[in-house]
């Protein structure tokens, strides 16, 4: 354990703020929420499964019943839904402190989502992008606010082809698509971030990861072999997306992660990235191409 290990003590009260966790219902997603819920946090469980997430909800309250949480329907594979939710909560809400994009499917068989994407970057990356860009109003208002897109080290398998993102013209390989949605990931964050710092903006976006920590997006055998052999729980595998986005000395790009062996485990810290991850003239491509792919402008 680190010396001074950053742990559920470090997180101040967060009454009176306002936080969505996309894909809260079960997984690090979950495990964020219901620290933040009980923390005093407005938590906004978006997910896509309304019953999973009003079972998460009941869970949640029954071990901390003051708190206040708010289960909203959002599908990432369906730029519809990303645009009825960000709407509703645009007009239900007047502040927005806190943004956790964390949502994901990992390795499914080859798919696409219902706008003809290839199902983990469509999933991973663009519906993350759209749902922020049509936040984006009501983050930059409130003071203090703060964006964290949850990525993997699987980013070190990514390398986008953008001749062919959505994988019409390939051999589909599972893993190299996942790690390819999670490099998408840090190219959002750094390029967001330089466009922050450029204007001046009271806002602050982070990326994290959360190591090898057990949850369901572990489906096949092998890897559930692996949860039960290697993995850290769940709650740890959130503790570095909750420093993302907690930390008050977080800077623009700051990525989170283990502090344990190959950052697979251990307690939360600033980690780095791989290199490729940090091109700029990447990030810039994918901003322009995500926002031609989603038919959605993201003016900072």
């Amino acid at each position: 354990m680190p010396k001074q290990a950053w742990k559920i003590d470090n997180i101040p009260d967060q009454k009176d703020r306002v936080i969505i966790v996309t894909g809260s219902n079960s997984g690090i997603g979950y495990e964020a929420a219901k620290v933040l819920a009980e923390k005093n946090a407005e938590v906004i469980l978006a997910v896509r499964n309304l019953e999973r997430g009003e079972a998460a909800k009941t869970t949640i309250l029954n071990s901390a019943s003051n708190s206040n949480v708010v289960v909203m329907q959002l599908d990432l594979a369906s730029l519809d839904s990303v645009k009825s939710f960000a709407e509703n909560f645009n007009k239900q809400y007047q502040r927005l402190d806190i943004l956790i994009n964390n949502a994901g499917i990992m390795i499914p068989p080859y798919g696409k989502t219902v706008d003809g994407f290839e199902s983990q970057f469509g999933t991973n990356h663009l519906g993350h992008f759209a749902l922020t860009a049509q936040l984006f109003d009501l983050i930059k208002n409130t003071q203090g606010s703060r964006i964290v897109n949850v990525s993997s080290t699987a980013h070190n398998m990514g390398s986008l082809d953008f001749e062919d993102l959505q994988w019409e013209s390939r051999k589909y390989v599972p893993w190299k698509a996942y790690g390819d949605s999670k490099i998408a990931n840090l190219y959002f964050t750094n390029e967001l971030g330089r466009k922050l710092n450029s204007a001046d903006m009271d806002v602050v976006v982070t990326a994290a990861h959360p190591g090898y920590a057990a949850t369901d997006l572990q489906k096949t055998t092998f890897l559930k072999i692996l949860n039960v052999l290697v993995a850290q729980s769940g709650f740890m595998g959130a503790m570095p997306t909750l420093m993302a986005a907690i930390d008050p000395q977080a800077k623009n790009g700051g990525f989170y992660g283990p502090s344990g062996f190959a950052q697979q485990r251990g307690f939360p810290k600033l980690v780095s990235p791989n290199k490729l991850s940090q091109d700029e003239e990447i990030a810039q491509k994918l901003w322009s191409t995500s926002e031609e792919l989603t038919n959605q402008p993201f003016n900072v």
